[in-house]
């Protein structure tokens, strides 16, 4: 025989509520998270211009190995970061 509804939602509500509580992190590790995401993006785009200036001395190339660096660590570090979003 079918239960009540009003049993139905009393059980859905309670699950959901226990699985928001079971969920929750501190502020601190949500601001701890917010800074490993901005220094790994930070990180792999300074790397890519320090890298970039370094090819552009060496062979007197201008900006072209910098621009292309750059886009290399920017693209690098969002990866990254996604991947470290995404994780369980």
């Amino acid at each position: 025989m079918p239960r009540p509804l009003d049993e139905v939602v009393r059980r859905q509500r309670e699950r959901l509520s226990r699985a928001r509580r079971e969920s929750r992190r501190s502020i601190g590790k949500d601001l701890a998270l917010t800074g490993v995401i901005g220094w790994t993006i930070v990180v792999t785009t300074l790397l890519g211009v320090y890298a970039g200036r370094w090819i552009d001395r060496r062979l007197g190339t201008g900006i072209a190995w910098t621009l292309g660096l750059l886009f290399v660590g920017i693209t690098l570090g969002c990866v990254l970061a996604w991947q470290r979003l995404n994780r369980p």
